[in-house]
């Protein structure tokens, strides 16, 4: 990890984990090969951490390209941004944009904007695949400055960046050595959390994914840390593992003035004792 230095992350993502930092980053220590993380988001930890070494997974196409261009042109993306008004109307133009029709610059630029601006950091897609959160009236956003791109862009060029499934990802990098977070997408008895990419869910089968692909990390000698919604089903999934609940303040409706305490659970296969 570098010294001495703060890099918070260029992306907003609901459900995001900053506010779980204290609890999270002293699973990690500097004698761990590398760092995983195949449900990226934010990737708040990452951010945090700066491994030297690291790769970040997702699904979510759109994410893992700008991620890509933010590292590899943090001066591009940051003048193209520059360019776009900000307010409700030029977002909507933006959204009405299809990403199929812009070059991967654009794109990046693009993701950026509708996500500073969006309500709540969520990424929804319609049926057809379309963005469609609306614009969050009530919010303090801004674009991220000149030097967060640049330091954002450091800390990813440690990052071999994948837009893959989550079990494919681990099952062909995880090795001795290497440490795992983990935050998939909740899937609380199965309800659609809005939250949630797009038509597809993510369903108790992928739970139970998740829970052998635990098994295996365990099996390669690898350490991980896993954080999930407190519920019935991620207790009696990850009952094997020590786990502890703790409490984090959340925003109801992604309204400052209607909080309230949510219980989340912390699972990992590392010894108290380490």
């Amino acid at each position: 990890m570098r010294a001495n230095t703060t890099t918070a992350p260029i992306i907003r993502w609901a459900g995001s984990k900053r506010k779980l930092l204290p609890r999270l980053v002293p699973f990690w220590n500097p004698g761990y090969n590398r760092y995983i993380e195949p449900f990226a988001g934010s990737a708040a930890l990452f951010f945090a951490l700066q491994p030297q070494q690291a790769i970040l997974g997702d699904i979510n196409a759109e994410l893992i390209e700008a991620l890509q261009i933010i590292r590899d042109e943090p001066e591009s993306v940051y003048e193209r941004l520059r360019r776009y008004p900000l307010g409700e109307r030029s977002y909507y133009r933006l959204r009405a944009r299809s990403p199929r029709n812009l070059k991967p610059l654009q794109r990046a630029a693009r993701f950026v904007f509708l996500n500073r601006f969006c309500f709540n950091g969520l990424y929804r897609t319609n049926e057809a695949g379309q963005f469609n959160v609306p614009f969050a009236k009530r919010t303090t956003a801004t674009l991220p400055s000149r030097g967060q791109f640049l330091r954002a862009a450091a800390t990813l060029r440690s990052a071999d960046l994948r837009c893959e499934d989550f079990e494919t990802i681990l099952k062909a990098t995880v090795r001795s050595g290497d440490f795992v977070y983990l935050d998939p997408p909740y899937a609380v008895a199965n309800r659609r959390i809005f939250r949630q990419y797009g038509p597809d869910s993510f369903g108790l089968e992928d739970l139970k994914r998740v829970q052998a692909v635990l098994d295996e990390i365990d099996a390669r000698g690898a350490d991980f840390v896993l954080s999930y919604a407190y519920c019935r089903e991620a207790s009696e999934a990850f009952n094997r593992w020590t786990s502890v609940r703790v409490y984090v303040q959340r925003n109801i409706s992604g309204f400052a003035t209607h909080r309230r305490r949510a219980a989340e659970l912390i699972v990992t296969n590392i010894p108290k004792s380490r």
